[in-house]
């Protein structure tokens, strides 16, 4: 059985915690956070767990096999270095760091000691995103054309990151993943701030893959709507992930495709006698057993851990997705 420590106990941080205190292959010896009415939770929730506001009492106790970081985004990389040096393995939550260069020292380090470094990208354990996984290496929509999403809200406003790397790395950890983790060719991205100076309130990352695939993410919490929305487009089919819809993943038998027409002298696909089909077949409502993407993410940490088996979010998947989110122009 694994002994697990958690550094950061704040929004997300309970998620974390909760199902590492109730994972069978693990036990959660240490919950750090600096403030003390999050250590008063902890204790109240789950008294059998130490806290403390002193990072180095898990990063020195040899009972710790690894370290989970829930921390703000600027803490990430120094706390993952630092369990790394200690001999821990580390789940870190997005984004694993917030440069590439940082993200392969990571990666050199994780390497020689021979530790697993993950990244907590949680879509990429939703069974509904597995599900399009599954169909777009079947060849179900044949060659995919075009990704776009939608991940908006009003509020909740963050002060030490804007909405791009609040939400976008979800976007782009799901698109890096159904596409086989390519490397783009061009990478854009429009954003304004209108509430904070220098913080933009809403985004459009607009990027270019190899093969004529290009993907369009807008993010915003500084919108009326609540969406979760990904479509997908295929030369065969279609499909919309609605994260926040009853059906989470709709198919749509639809396409356009030309038309051989016969012309003069018995030729066909002449270019002055182009026409097109347009299909409109049925729509599937696959059903997608639900299973919460932590507990399956917090198992495969514990996996990757126990069997040595391939991090499927590891520094390799982190360093593409983070690259995405730096580029500018």
């Amino acid at each position: 059985m694994l002994v697990i420590a958690q550094i950061g106990i704040g929004y997300w941080g309970p998620n974390l915690l909760r199902n590492f205190a109730t994972n069978p292959h693990c036990k959660v010896k240490t919950v750090v956070d600096t403030a003390k009415s999050r250590r008063d939770f902890v204790r109240t929730q789950y008294p059998q767990i130490t806290t403390t506001a002193d990072t180095k009492t898990v990063f020195t106790d040899p009972e710790i096999d690894a370290i989970v970081i829930a921390t703000p985004v600027a803490t990430h990389f120094d706390l993952t270095m630092e369990a790394l040096r200690m001999g821990k393995h580390v789940l870190v939550e997005k984004p694993m760091a917030r440069t590439p260069k940082e993200i392969e020292e990571i990666q050199e380090l994780s390497v020689k000691k021979q530790l697993v470094a993950m990244v907590g990208h949680t879509f990429i354990y939703n069974e509904a995103v597995r599900y399009l996984k599954r169909s777009v290496e079947s060849g179900k929509f044949g060659r995919i054309r075009y990704i776009y999403s939608q991940r908006l809200n009003l509020g909740r406003i963050r002060t030490d990151v804007d909405a791009l790397w609040n939400f976008a790395p979800h976007d782009v950890s799901i698109i890096q993943y159904l596409l086989g983790n390519p490397c783009p060719l061009r990478v854009s991205r429009e954003g304004m701030d209108f509430v904070q100076k220098g913080i933009d309130d809403v985004v459009f990352l607009h990027i270019e893959y190899p093969g004529q695939i290009m993907a369009n993410i807008h993010v915003s919490w500084l919108d009326p709507h609540k969406v979760r929305r990904m479509t997908i487009v295929g030369s065969k089919k279609m499909a919309v992930y609605d994260d926040v819809a009853e059906h989470k993943v709709a198919i749509y038998d639809k396409g356009i495709e030309p038309r051989a027409v016969l012309g003069e002298g018995m030729d066909f696909d002449h270019p002055d006698f182009t026409q097109f089909n347009h299909r409109s077949g049925d729509v599937l409502l696959p059903k997608i057993d639900f299973v919460e993407p932590l507990q399956t993410e917090v198992n495969h940490f514990l996996e990757s851990i126990q069997n040595e088996t391939p991090c499927l979010t590891g520094p390799d998947h982190a360093l593409q997705v983070v690259r995405i989110l730096n580029k500018r122009g």
